[in-house]
């Protein structure tokens, strides 16, 4: 289940050939255990959410009937309608998600509030999917939000509170969930108390929990199988109790039962929709989880096999209520035939394990897209599988998920309080979809304003009623995902805030290239052996830490070379267009730029070969300025050359250098210091090598090719490359502590000195997240007054 590459788009679908066909069909197997687990589950506790408080006074046929008809109405119009046949036409070079539509609108409108944007990048070629952007003239409309920053600044915060929701939803539908499963204990025979049952699911949920390390791979063979049976014992259930209990629950199809449900009921009516939307809740990971499959597999999933599955049940379930009120509290589990109630429930709380972990799983997606895009504060992200790219696990979200979660389930006890709170988080996170969906429409599709109003119109209307109805249950549980929200969103808001606090003073404070130029090609210290990397945000210009090493340290690297890891707003990054090579100041001052570009959803994995990537590619860009006079002549005119995109190729296919392999040993850079002279710093290596055997990298080494006809220029400076190289590389990074001015506000100093600094404090460090090897870091102190 890789994320395919070069997703074809949805709205041109190729011809129908048998194996483009027969491989959806794989696909769309393979979704019903990923994608469905948690919506499949809904009719463990809809009815009993739904017939709670003040529809008591209810609960007769009519009502039931009108429960059925809402219930049907809801899924065709929001899954079916919505999400199926519109929002999953807007995927993202195949992805989908909040995070995807923000990212298509960031490209073809300048809503990012982070200026490190640079015209290389809209060359990728993720960065071109979907219709041009420059085909028409820019509206009003875009030319209005984008000169206005309060506006983005609310673009991003609508952004943000969806995806906070959806953190809301990992932590609640673990307990909605395993206690829904759980409660078919208590109307059995031997009956369970509430404490035992609690007892059971809180098991239940550590673990699940614990065993997320592990990864969704290893266990996910079983999924599908598991959710087909599930849905195939509901599917059954529900049509037998149509047929013995009342089959006239077939009339309730009709919207005529909906309007007759609320003249009857009323504003209890309308209340008690807070527990119909229950029914849909985990549609948004039909377009979430779009990049694992293609959009017809999910189509096909969920036209085919999870729709007609999810009305027979509810209809089932309805006919049964309607002959039998008091059961209403365990609807499903009564509605079970006798003979075939432990098979169903072992099913059923197997398939509330696995709806649980793929919105666990979803919540570590969306984290990782949100630190991508400057949002997050930097965790550890582990990719827990070699074949499927997605997957991933970050240790410290998931404990932080399970102690939520069970504090939750042992707060509350009681699914329709929970229920409360998960029909909130779910319907906002419905509501943000479908205003950015809004905005896609007019920016990325190029479709008329008249168009994405009506759109916006119609969904809003529906989903403001079911939004009004939850926000009525704040007190009965709704609380929980606000306060959950609210604490998301001010980590990270607070951490954006700071990161762009920071690389705009970057920006305002970098060093003078002119008055580099004026220093001389040594820069007026000593230029010793060696290359230095040093990191920075910026993507452009000399960062302020390189004067502040260098006034205080007068010696350096004799390669000098800046290097800024930057996220661009694309899914993933092609291989061959992650690096991006210049050269800074004129050839004898041997500086060079490197910006290496991830997509939100790439992972950087620490695979050894990042200082032999750069090494050849540094190496490419010298000979390819040499041969293509566009770049040579950049400098002329630019103190800050010409960036190019070079290939990572295999090392060995190489033609600029020649690599031969040497033997496995430790970190990169510590090879070389076998060349040096230092006695320390060869036992200082082996002591290293001794406390850390479990580091090992591949080794390699270059040399200049025996090309008699290269120019010497080139040839001179392929061979200082080399030979620092040899001499070892050094990564120089900035430990900075950023602080408010003086002038600065009350509440920005607030912000700022306590809030970003303490999450600064508490999360990875990058070198950690960038996974410099630690032996071989240099970090400048610097002060930054923001």
């Amino acid at each position: 289940m890789e994320p395919e590459s070069g997703v074809p788009n949805p709205r041109n679908p190729p011809a129908l050939s048998w194996m483009h066909l027969s491989r959806n069909l794989l696909l769309a197997y393979q979704s019903l255990g990923v994608v469905y687990g948690d919506l499949s589950t809904s009719p463990l506790y809809v009815y009993s959410s739904t017939f709670i408080g003040k529809l008591q006074k209810h609960q007769n046929e009519e009502a039931i009937f009108g429960a059925f008809s809402l219930i049907f109405w809801t899924i065709t119009l929001i899954p079916l309608l919505k999400y199926v046949f519109i929002l999953l036409s807007a995927d993202d070079n195949g992805e989908g998600g909040t995070f995807a539509l923000y990212s298509l609108l960031c490209r073809h409108a300048k809503f990012s509030l982070l200026p490190n944007q640079q015209a290389a990048d809209e060359e990728l070629s993720a960065y071109k999917y979907g219709p041009s952007s420059q085909a028409l003239p820019s509206s009003p409309l875009k030319r209005f939000l984008e000169k206005h920053k309060k506006l983005r600044t609310a673009l991003l915060i609508v952004v943000l509170i969806g995806a906070s929701m959806v953190i809301g939803d990992g932590v609640l539908t673990p307990a909605i969930s395993v206690l829904s499963a759980v409660s078919g204990l208590q109307v059995t025979e031997e009956k369970l108390t509430n404490g035992e049952c609690l007892l059971i699911s809180c098991v239940i949920i550590v673990g699940l929990f614990a065993l997320q390390h592990c990864g969704t791979h290893r266990v996910a063979f079983v999924f599908a199988p598991i959710v087909i049976i599930w849905l195939f014992s509901i599917f059954s259930i529900g049509l037998y109790n149509t047929i013995h209990w009342n089959p006239k629950i077939v009339r309730a199809l009709s919207p005529y039962y909906v309007v007759k449900f609320f003249k009857e009921t009323g504003k209890d009516g309308w209340i008690s929709l807070g527990g119909v939307l229950l029914s849909i809740t985990g549609t948004e990971a039909m377009f979430a989880d779009l990049g694992h499959f293609t959009a017809f597999s999910i189509r096909l999933a969920f036209a085919l096999v999870i729709y007609p599955a999810l009305v027979v049940q509810y209809m089932g379930q309805a006919a049964f209520l309607s002959k039998n009120i008091n059961s209403i509290p365990y609807s499903f589990y009564d509605s079970i035939p006798e003979p075939v109630f432990w098979p169903v429930f072992v099913i059923a709380t197997l398939a509330a394990i696995v709806g649980s972990q793929s919105v666990i799983t979803a919540t570590f997606s969306i984290v990782k897209q949100c630190h991508a895009l400057g949002c997050f504060p930097r965790v550890k992200v582990v990719h827990t599988s070699r074949h499927i790219y997605g997957q991933i696990y970050i240790p410290e979200i998931n404990w932080i998920l399970m102690v939520l979660t069970l504090s939750i389930t042992i707060g509350f006890r009681d699914t329709t309080w929970i229920g409360n709170a998960y029909g909130l988080a779910c319907m906002t996170v419905m509501f943000v979809t479908t205003f950015l969906m809004a905005l896609v429409i007019v920016f990325v599709w190029q479709w008329s304003l008249l168009l994405a109003g009506a759109f916006l119109l119609f969904f809003w209307t529906i989903e403001g009623v079911y939004l009004s109805a939850a926000l009525i249950k704040v007190p009965q549980g709704g609380w929980v995902p606000i306060v959950l929200s609210c604490i998301f969103m001010v980590v990270m808001f607070v951490w954006h805030y700071g990161t762009r606090k920071k690389y705009n003073y970057d920006l305002h404070n970098k060093v003078s290239l002119k008055w580099l130029l004026g220093l001389g090609p040594s820069l007026g210290i000593v230029r010793v052996p060696g290359i230095g990397l040093i990191y920075s945000e910026l993507a452009t210009g000399v960062p302020a830490i390189f004067s502040h090493f260098v006034t205080n340290l007068p010696a350096f690297h004799q390669v000098l070379v800046f290097v800024c890891v930057k996220s661009v707003p694309v899914p993933f990054v092609a291989p061959d267009e992650r690096f991006l090579i210049g050269r800074v100041c004129p050839r004898p001052y041997r500086m060079y730029r490197c910006i290496v570009r991830y997509g939100y959803k790439d992972i950087q994995k620490d695979d050894g070969d990042f200082e032999n990537q750069l090494i050849q590619s540094i190496a490419e860009f010298i000979q390819m300025e040499a041969e293509e006079p566009q770049f040579s002549s950049s400098e002329s005119s630019s103190l800050d050359g010409r960036m190019a995109v070079i290939s990572t190729r295999n090392i060995q296919s190489t033609t600029s250098l020649v690599i031969s392999e040497i033997e496995e040993s430790s970190l990169g850079s510590l090879s070389s210091i076998q060349s040096g002279k230092s006695v320390a710093l060869q036992r200082l290596r082996s002591a290293y090598e001794d406390e850390n055997p479990q580091i090992r990298r591949r080794q390699v080494r270059f040399q200049l090719p025996p090309n008699q006809g290269m120019d010497p220029a080139v040839r001179d400076e392929l061979l200082d490359l080399v030979q620092a190289k040899e001499a070892g590389v050094a990564y120089i990074m900035g430990h900075s502590y950023v602080k408010g001015r003086r002038s600065s506000s009350f509440l920005k100093k607030l912000v700022i000195d306590i809030g970003y600094s303490f999450l600064r404090k508490n999360c990875r460090g990058p070198a950690v997240a960038l996974n410099i090897p630690h032996i071989s870091l240099i970090e400048v102190g610097m002060i930054y007054y923001v």
